[in-house]
């Protein structure tokens, strides 16, 4: 007879919509949380018909749906981490800003607006209803286009993204990651602006640039750009990143640093999938969680 051989390790949650071509949202995050070792939950918000060319349509679940998801994963669980993806209308959002303001574990909100192809994930009317959920959120990843909706701030350099983030620690959050990946250059550079209390210094990973910035800290992350469009799922994949090594008691500096070069590889080595471009690979390599 096998002797069982348990383990016991960390657990994250997404709350976040489905989407069948697997290359982003629910199922990119489980995938991610996996190749960091973490125990993956999930509440769905909304199941998609997409692919790696678009959103073919898209069913929203109740309030009521998602808060029993929500709660029956809070309820067994000993949570480290949570994140948000595809929220879909202004009673999700509000949702999980009251959930999410009754729980103690870090919550990274990636404020899904748009995806890759350009079909819009949100309805308008939720945009406004962001600003409670960041309010409660460790960190807030927006790409440049979602830090411009949700800021005002159009973003074409770092200042611009400083800027940005500045004006999202105003709602409250602990820090802002305003991603460049949709920003023209050569190199790809991610800008976290974060409150001094919410971050280590000297945590962060050698070659990173941080500073102090009227009162806030700043740090810079720089990626030589990967020439491919097989983007489909690097949000997602990046925000989910940052919640399992948050789960597994990294500093929130050391793992938006360590999630930036993970997203990085698994774009570079992405999945030629489907008949669009491709999706990123969050099973790329297993090393790079060590």
């Amino acid at each position: 007879m096998i002797e069982p051989t348990p383990t016991a390790p960390p657990v994250a949650l997404t709350i976040a919509g489905s989407d069948s071509g697997g290359g982003a949202g629910i199922q990119a995050d489980l995938s991610t949380f996996t190749a960091h070792d973490v125990f993956g939950a999930s509440a769905i918000t909304a199941v998609t018909a997409q692919h790696t060319r678009g959103v073919e349509s898209s069913h929203v679940l109740s309030r009521e749906a998602v808060a029993a998801q929500f709660d029956a994963v809070a309820d067994d669980f000993a949570v480290g981490a949570a994140k948000t993806g595809m929220l879909a209308t202004a009673d999700i959002v509000e949702l999980v800003a009251e959930r999410a303001s009754s729980v103690a574990f870090p919550l990274v909100v990636d404020p899904v607006m748009v995806a890759t192809s350009g079909d819009r994930l949100l309805d308008r009317d939720a945009e406004a209803a962001y600003e409670a959920l960041i309010a409660e959120a460790t960190v807030v990843t927006p790409n440049a286009d979602e830090a411009t909706v949700l800021t005002d701030v159009e973003i074409a350099d770092v200042a611009d993204a400083v800027a940005a983030g500045r004006e999202l620690l105003t709602l409250g959050v602990d820090a802002a990651l305003v991603k460049g990946g949709h920003v023209p250059g050569e190199t790809v550079t991610d800008v976290l602006v974060a409150d001094p209390n919410a971050v280590d210094p000297d945590a962060g990973a050698s070659g990173v640039d941080i500073s102090r910035d009227d009162g806030a800290i700043v740090a810079t992350f720089e990626h030589e750009r990967v020439d491919t469009d097989a983007t489909h799922g690097s949000g997602c994949t990046f925000s989910a990143a940052i919640a399992a090594r948050l789960a597994r008691g990294e500093d929130l500096l050391e793992a938006v640093g360590d999630a930036t070069d993970f997203v990085a590889r698994a774009i570079e080595a992405h999945y030629d999938v489907g008949r669009g471009p491709g999706a990123v690979n969050p099973q790329a390599d297993r090393r790079s969680i060590e």
